[in-house]
């Protein structure tokens, strides 16, 4: 199963009917099960499965390193991801449905005085640096190009996109780009992310998992996720587009 499928559909323009070939993203469901014991069902685009699972696992404390892994594959049909530990976990007694969109669930508290344990560093932006990563988070949306209707984001080490990762969930995205930074072991002067979905709560929280400086996004912000970006020391800037953007906390790291 690929990102995309062909479809064809009808465009009414002034009174005209016309036949239209294109391609739509694919949605479809894909549970995880680690040490064979089935946990959840993820909504998805099934590109980067591997990664989203590494990562999904790894923004919800379950693991930290890659270390922890010792194998992770898809199945046949590419509808399970099969996750096996060094170690027994026990699966979160409970998972709270998030703001995400396609069913995003999480079993962290979001409240939690411990989200503030993650350093961040404590490196300098410039706004052009900004406007350079708005732009070439743009250029890296080739299945958006394809399809539209699909969410990215990036991770760039100050001056380039290092990874991008493209699903139908925002938060979905953020668990791709933390499996594939885990699975080849990079380690980058700084961590800078730019997404184009909504950051809400569980956004920031997977941002900070990631040790970002500066989460920047082409639409808002939560009045939740401004918060914990406060308190965590992150850099949120939200509507970013190529000329103007909106700083809502620690606007001390861009520097002039």
């Amino acid at each position: 199963m690929g990102p995309s499928q062909p479809i064809r559909y009808f465009q009414f323009q002034e009174n005209r009917i016309n036949p239209i070939a294109a391609e739509v993203i694919v949605e479809t469901p894909v549970s995880l099960t680690v040490n064979g014991k089935n946990w959840l069902t993820f909504m998805c685009t099934p590109i980067m499965l591997e990664e989203m699972a590494i990562g999904f696992l790894y923004n919800e404390g379950i693991i930290s390193t890659m270390e922890e892994i010792e194998d992770v594959r898809i199945c046949e049909h590419e509808d399970n991801i099969d996750v096996w530990l060094t170690r027994s976990v026990d699966e979160p007694a409970s998972w709270r449905r998030t703001s995400g969109c396609s069913g995003g669930v999480t079993a962290v508290d979001l409240l939690s005085e411990r989200l503030t344990a993650i350093p961040v560093r404590k490196g300098m932006i410039r706004p052009e640096q900004i406007t350079a990563l708005v732009a070439g988070l743009f250029e890296s949306q080739e299945l958006y190009k394809k399809t539209g209707g699909v969410h990215t984001t990036a991770l760039c080490d100050g001056e380039d996109i290092v990874l991008s990762a493209e699903d139908i969930g925002r938060h979905n995205t953020l668990d791709k780009i933390a499996g594939a930074y885990l699975r080849l072991r990079l380690a980058l002067p700084h961590r800078y992310l730019i997404t184009t979905g909504r950051i809400s709560s569980e956004m920031l929280q997977k941002a900070s998992r990631l040790q970002a400086e500066v989460l920047i996004s082409r639409t808002s912000p939560s009045s939740l996720s401004i918060q914990l970006a406060e308190r965590m020391g992150i850099t949120l800037i939200g509507y970013a587009r190529r000329n103007r953007y909106n700083v809502y906390t620690h606007p001390e790291r861009i520097k002039d």
